[in-house]
């Protein structure tokens, strides 16, 4: 039966709300290998319209689709026992126009900047839609600061979107301003080359290391805990490489979806497990035309 859509809910325009709930059914059901019928009306949809929709979120159909959430899938991608450098140099980024992550630039905080904290600069901020649901994005000048994902029901009141800046940034002026973001928030998710997008962010020296290695990644590609832990020259400090992944300010751009734990199971996410699965399957149907 079909229920009343939302705003952003239509047959012509597919979100991330729609494809989530078809994402969840797949994620918990994948052994049973369910059907196109079963999967649409999870969306609310028609079997057609379903199939569509899905496909153009994700450039595959949805049983492709079905094939990258298996454990297989991640098993396979970390049993190759690959590099991060070696697997940077592998073919994920080939034939794809989405380079994103060889065009963003990680900088991190002077001394003097992270002492102010922030005092006497101006973050500006605005809330988007993008490929795996809303997210807020923050930048100084140039440089983006935070993007986080949020769900359909957080607040986006001033004072919700203050107190999600205050850690990191708690003497900085908030200055809402879509219209002047609006360039760089159309540039983060598209599939076309473009200029270098600058990242700062304020971090430990560990922390640092840790981003760093996440950017050498391959779009389409996961790795372990234990692998950035050996990328960064320190094996046995996975549990702390985890820490600093939980506390990525930047989401998708610093790219903390792609790391996995060891067995093959997706693990948590700062901003859900579903998102996670989404990113990881987007990027892989991506890496692959």
């Amino acid at each position: 039966m079909q229920t009343t859509k939302t705003m952003y809910e239509t047959e012509a325009n597919p979100t991330y709300q729609q494809i989530a709930r078809s994402i969840e059914f797949l994620t918990d059901n994948f052994q049973q290998q369910p059907s196109l019928a079963d999967v649409a009306d999870q969306a609310n949809l028609s079997e057609y319209h379903f199939q569509r929709l899905f496909s153009d979120w994700a450039g595959v159909s949805p049983k492709k689709f079905l094939q990258y959430l298996t454990l297989d899938f991640a098993k396979e991608r970390l049993r190759t026992g690959l590099t991060l450098a070696e697997a940077a140099d592998e073919a994920g980024l080939s034939g794809t126009g989405r380079l994103h992550d060889l065009f963003v630039v990680l900088e991190g905080v002077t001394p003097g900047q992270f002492k102010q904290a922030g005092e006497g600069l101006t973050i500006r901020y605005a809330v988007f839609e993008s490929p795996f649901g809303p997210y807020l994005l923050g930048t100084i000048g140039d440089k983006i600061v935070k993007l986080e994902f949020l769900d359909e029901a957080e607040p986006t009141d001033q004072i919700s979107i203050a107190n999600r800046f205050a850690a990191d940034w708690p003497e900085a002026v908030l200055v809402p301003d879509a219209q002047a973001l609006r360039p760089l928030a159309d540039a983060i998710f598209t599939d076309t080359e473009r200029q270098p997008l600058r990242i700062l962010v304020k971090a430990s020296p560990f922390q640092l290391k840790v981003w760093e290695a996440l950017l050498r990644i391959p779009e389409g590609q996961v790795v372990s805990y234990d692998q950035i832990a050996a990328a960064i020259g320190m094996p046995s400090a996975s549990r702390a490489v985890g820490t600093a992944i939980g506390s990525n300010p930047v989401g998708y751009l610093i790219p903390c979806h792609r790391v996995i734990r060891k067995t093959g199971l997706f693990g948590n996410y700062r901003w859900g497990t579903t998102r996670k699965t989404a990113i990881l399957g987007w990027e892989a149907a991506h890496s692959l035309r």
